[in-house]
């Protein structure tokens, strides 16, 4: 009998596998998505920041190589400070391993984390140290073929009781977005 011992248990051993992200690239392709920064996401990232009160809102298109935010909104004033007194900054792009979107994609449905404390698997993610994240409401946008083609999602630095409300408007905001990226024209109707 021999013994293996268990392997460490490392950041991309925690992040699910995409097997989708060869097909999602070829479809933002086809819609001109995924490649650069979109003011109308931008605007929707924004109203969907002041519509749950999160400083950070995101769309977030994820393929083989990691994740763009092509929609994206921070606060002018970031929402932490390090003891050195710089800010993070959050940028449009992150590693694979980095935040909570790629479960979403691999999951395929919404993911509440009112304290990502309250989690050991997702407690120990890059973006809780580098970002000072504790709080994640996300969902898929899921276009007709069934293809998830991103999420939207907001986060915050403290606890948030997202709850069902909070389930509910996340998931009604994403249906609403992928209709909308379905015939893209690079503007949304609101």
């Amino acid at each position: 009998m021999s013994y293996d011992p268990p392997r460490p248990a490392g950041r991309l051993l925690l992040t699910p596998e995409d097997k989708e992200a060869p097909a999602r690239a070829g479809r933002l392709r086809l819609l001109g998505l995924g490649e650069r920064p979109e003011p109308a996401l931008d605007a929707f990232a924004h109203r969907l920041a002041e519509f749950t009160g999160a400083p950070y809102a995101m769309v977030n298109f994820p393929d083989e190589r990691g994740q763009f935010y092509a929609g994206l909104y921070v606060p002018a004033i970031a929402p932490v400070v390090r003891s050195d007194g710089s800010s993070p900054r959050v940028g449009r792009t992150l590693p694979r391993d980095h935040g909570f979107c790629p479960h979403v994609v691999a999951r395929r449905k919404a993911l509440v984390l009112e304290d990502v404390h309250d989690y050991p698997r997702f407690a120990g993610n890059p973006v809780v140290d580098e970002f000072g994240i504790r709080s994640y409401l996300g969902a898929p946008l899921i276009d007709g073929t069934g293809l998830v083609l991103g999420t939207v999602s907001v986060a915050d630095v403290g606890p948030r009781p997202w709850g069902k409300p909070g389930l509910t408007a996340i998931k009604e905001q994403a249906a609403q977005l992928v209709v909308q990226l379905e015939g893209w024209d690079g503007r949304l109707p609101y």
